[in-house]
């Protein structure tokens, strides 16, 4: 049997999901690639407002493109009597709900895990929101750069003049891997209990997981890591360097034996190894304005790849500072074949495969699906007739 034909851990699992945005899509995503079944509940018309954040991917936004392949789209008004009938009856039979609307807004729409259990006693919640569902923060709104701000991450992220926010949606991914990972988890238990159960994740708390290295290294009132920029913290030299050519090679040392190799084949000035500024990580960190001054000296007469031909050479940790395009053309992704075709409401794209690679199933790749693209083939599955699907979709369209 072929590795694609061979059934995947999800096969079988309907997940319905009220999502927007990033957070709850990333974390369906995902199980979606397994093999679970996803419906994903919009706005009619407009549905996610993240399929308008851009037009970036052949007219189609790069987030939306990104977090919802192998889903089918159910548009509903669930103001619309019909349309939230509809809802409860796929909830009904579902395996999970996961939401990450306004706090507060699937409670008072009845889509509670203490309303819906009692239809659906295995029924597995996941609420996705900013802060939790109780608590002084509870109804404060929670944006991904917000909840960086307050969990710390800008404090040690940046230049010691400028703190920065991560390139990407940092506390949205994280709250989406653990409501992922939830999600599996109570899966695994309603196998034992037979019982389903909620699952309250706070983007807030994920982000002070990710952080625990700069809690614990101001334990009891002492000094937090300083924003370094792209170098490290605490080891000299760690970071990104420029070659002559103007290309950037990152470059780590983690030892004094990593260290006396690197000023012997690289800097080619053993000389320097043992110089009473730079004996130690210690004392390079001291002087560290000087070793970079004579560092990047010898470096201007290299090319970069010169300085990675180098750094093989002598067995230190180096890496190419890639942009996007150095991304796509990967050889190493390449090599591994990692990329795929998804089919999208505008033609195909190329996407890469989830991490990690199983030998007894293939991921999950199906099509991005256009706004309410599947409501005739949901609701006829519920016992609707051509008629009242119609009717539906003229009451929200009205």
């Amino acid at each position: 049997m072929a590795l694609s034909e061979r059934p995947r851990p999800l096969d079988g699992i309907t997940v319905v999901s009220l999502e927007h945005a990033v957070a709850a899509p990333f974390c369906t995503r995902q199980l979606a690639d397994l093999g679970a079944r996803v419906i994903k509940v919009e706005r009619p018309g407009s549905g996610d407002f993240a399929r308008g954040y851009d037009q970036r991917v052949n007219g189609q936004s790069s987030h939306f493109t990104w977090i919802n392949r192998s889903k089918q789209s159910l548009a509903l008004d669930v103001k619309q009597p019909q349309a939230k009938q509809a809802l409860l009856a796929l909830l009904a039979s579902a395996d999970v709900l996961v939401q990450n609307l306004a706090p507060g807004a699937a409670a008072r729409m009845g889509l509670s895990y203490e309303a819906l259990k009692a239809h659906n006693p295995r029924l597995i919640v996941c609420d996705i929101s900013g802060y939790g569902s109780d608590g002084p923060y509870r109804d404060k709104k929670a944006y991904d750069l917000l909840i960086q701000s307050e969990a710390g991450f800008l404090s040690v992220t940046g230049t010691p003049e400028t703190p920065s926010k991560s390139g990407i949606s940092v506390a949205d991914i994280a709250a989406g891997m653990y409501a992922y990972t939830n999600i599996l988890s109570a899966l695994l238990l309603r196998g034992k209990t037979g019982e389903g159960s909620h699952i309250d994740v706070s983007m807030l708390e994920a982000m002070g997981e990710w952080m625990g290295y700069p809690l614990y290294y101001a334990y009891d009132g002492a000094t937090p890591p300083p924003r370094t920029g792209a170098s490290h913290a605490s080891i000299y030299p760690y970071g990104p360097f420029q070659a002559g050519d103007g290309g950037t090679v990152m470059l780590g040392l983690q030892n004094e034996r990593e260290w006396k190799a690197f000023c012997d084949a690289v800097l080619l000035r053993p000389e320097v190894a043992t110089d009473a500024r730079f004996n130690s990580n210690a004392n390079r960190n001291t002087h560290r304005a000087a070793l970079q001054e004579l560092i990047l000296q010898e470096f201007q007469a290299l090319t970069a790849a010169q300085l990675v031909e180098r750094l093989e050479t002598a067995g230190i940790a180096n890496a190419r500072v890639n942009d996007m395009a150095g991304l796509w053309a990967h050889p190493q992704l390449a090599a591994r074949q990692r990329w795929r075709t998804v089919d999208t409401p505008a033609g195909e794209v190329p996407a890469l495969l989830p991490p990690g690679v199983n030998s007894a199933f293939d991921y999950r790749m199906d099509p991005i699906p256009a706004v309410g693209q599947h409501n005739a083939a949901i609701l006829a599955e519920l016992g609707w007739s051509a008629e009242q699907v119609a009717a539906l979709q003229q009451a929200q369209t009205a």
